[in-house]
């Protein structure tokens, strides 16, 4: 009896929240609102908001019910593999352009591989936000 008397005074914790799949969720497909809601409970290492999740990329397959993790989804890609793509190298007021190839596949600021289609060189470059690809020395 004492028990349920000490019990009935522990104030409520309020549980946090979690980001969950409704549907499954394939490589590089963008979430959408209603393939995800959220759930009462904390899982570390996921996320808490659905505004953080919907409108990005999922970089990893995820099943309905599991958790959306921080590292399974991205921003959407604006470069595809094997897309026709323009490299720019800017250095000391040189600008110099070529046409390349994407050997990867990104988002706007990750660095890709991308290959000079004249030399056939390949090289790593930053996506831009436009598409084209900021070769670095």
């Amino acid at each position: 009896m004492r028990w349920l008397v000490l019990l009935a005074f522990v104030p409520a914790v309020s549980a946090a929240e979690t980001v969950v799949a409704t549907q499954t969720i394939r490589p590089q497909q963008i979430i959408t609102a209603d393939a995800v809601r959220l759930d009462p409970a904390e899982v570390t290492g996921a996320f808490a908001r659905l505004d953080a999740v919907v409108g990005q990329e999922a970089r990893t397959a995820i099943y309905p019910g599991r958790a959306v993790m921080r590292g399974a989804v991205g921003q959407p890609a604006l470069v595809d593999r094997n897309q026709a793509v323009a490299l720019v190298y800017a250095h000391a007021g040189l600008r110099i352009k070529a046409e390349g190839r994407a050997l990867g596949r990104g988002a706007a600021g990750e660095r890709i591989r991308v290959m000079n289609v004249d030399s056939r060189t390949v090289l790593f470059g930053t996506i831009s936000p436009d598409g084209s690809i900021l070769v670095n020395k």
